[in-house]
């Protein structure tokens, strides 16, 4: 009798795990056998970055990078998950497998690169400064001086300059950057590093009491991470970003998300973007 108990509970598991698999619901290892393909793309991004990562009027998960992981899910036949992940949780959240991938405006610095992979890039910026409308700060180079207070927000690349090109300043890490536009509005700061669309529009939001100096004294990329080793994924993603911009995918974004700092990066005379 216990036997046949054993059978039938091992039997049901067996086809329990069948059921699951054949609903989509995950990857399957067998001893001695290779992983299924699996079906979910889980992408992290910190949902605080408008027009990029953001959530919509209901809370969900919208925004540049949010359309364009969709539309990588969809050219590579995937599901997909977002996961709100904070900026600098993003790269231990790659590692660690808790996600797929990284698309989430972030930089791809060679630190960044000894840990982890990232595909071609998808979109050129670059570092700026908000500062206050009043301030005699012209560039980067009027604040490696005593007494100059630089805000940054923790675990960016404005923070990684501030932290290695500004020796005279004191740097003011914070987590959140409207925290950091706030020292500037206060006088606190005598500037605020960001890259150009975050400084566009905390300007725009504040334009009594900021300048934006938009023209770049850094120019970087965006690039989507994955773990290190994963070729072929690699390859997946960036034979979609050439086939996407060559199908108008990104100025069709730029038009729709970024009309008005498109605009105005033209009147400056400063390169846009994509």
């Amino acid at each position: 009798m216990k036997r046949l108990l054993r059978d039938a509970a091992r039997q049901g598991a067996v086809l329990g795990i069948l059921l699951f698999c054949l609903a989509g619901g995950g990857l399957i290892r067998t001893s001695g056998a290779q992983p299924m393909e699996k079906e979910t793309l889980v992408i992290g991004m910190e949902l605080s970055y408008p027009p990029f990562e953001m959530t919509d009027e209901k809370g969900n998960p919208a925004g540049i990078s949010v359309e364009l992981a969709y539309a990588l899910a969809k050219a590579l036949g995937k599901k997909i998950v977002v996961e709100n992940i904070a900026f600098d949780g993003l790269i231990p959240a790659l590692k660690t497998g808790k996600i797929d991938l990284i698309l989430s405006s972030m930089t791809a610095t060679e630190e960044r690169m000894q840990s982890i992979d990232f595909s071609d890039p998808y979109l050129k910026t670059g570092l700026c400064l908000l500062v206050r409308r009043d301030s005699p700060v012209q560039s980067v180079a009027d604040l490696d001086g005593p007494g100059r207070v630089v805000a940054v927000k923790k675990g960016t690349t404005g923070h990684a300059y501030a932290a290695g090109n500004l020796p005279r300043a004191k740097v003011l890490v914070l987590d959140k950057e409207a925290a950091a536009v706030l020292e500037v509005i206060q006088g606190k700061a005598d500037a605020f590093i960001y890259d150009q669309m975050s400084v566009y529009r905390h300007w725009q939001r504040n334009r009594n009491a900021t300048r934006a100096i938009l023209t770049p004294f850094r120019q970087e990329s965006w690039a989507i991470g994955l773990r290190k080793g994963n070729e072929e994924l690699k390859a997946q993603i960036n034979r979609f970003l050439r086939e996407f911009r060559a199908k108008g995918g990104f100025d069709d974004l730029g038009d729709r998300f970024l009309r008005e700092p498109k605009e105005e990066f033209k009147r400056q005379g400063i390169p846009f973007y994509f």
